[in-house]
């Protein structure tokens, strides 16, 4: 019995799907960010954008179970990697190179890019709040 195709394997030009290059240049952070979020719920893989989660390893049915939980492991593994290739195939150059790390997961790279975009949040907001009270 064959397991069934994931959805996200099916992608072959994720650049169709997010037209949107992020570029430290341009600031088109907030849209892309929407477009690949949007992207990762419709493909199933949005639990790649988050915090791994580590199963209980006391449980006995994982005890029970070794094989399933290898071949889990390793369909996530592949599922982020594709994830990050996403993430990789619609970001900048220079955006690649600050990000790029060794053993990496997708969710770091997603972590890497929103604080280089959001890192100055706050200091914008008031500043943009100083510029509308002066109007």
């Amino acid at each position: 019995m064959s397991t069934p195709i994931h959805p996200a394997v099916t992608v072959s030009n994720i650049k169709a799907l997010i037209p949107i290059t992020l570029d430290i240049e341009n600031g088109h952070y907030t849209a892309w960010s929407e477009l690949f979020k949007i992207h990762c719920i419709s493909y199933d893989v949005y639990d790649h954008l988050q915090p791994k989660k580590v199963s209980d390893a006391s449980s006995s049915a994982d005890k029970e179970q070794p094989k399933d939980k290898v071949v889990a492991s390793l369909s996530w593994e592949r599922l982020d990697s594709i994830v990050l290739q996403w993430i990789y195939g619609t970001i900048s150059t220079d955006l690649l190179h600050t990000i790029l790390m060794p053993n990496t997961n997708a969710h770091a790279a997603w972590t890497a890019l929103a604080n280089i975009f959001q890192d100055n949040k706050a200091t914008r907001t008031i500043d943009l709040n100083n510029k509308f009270a002066n109007t």
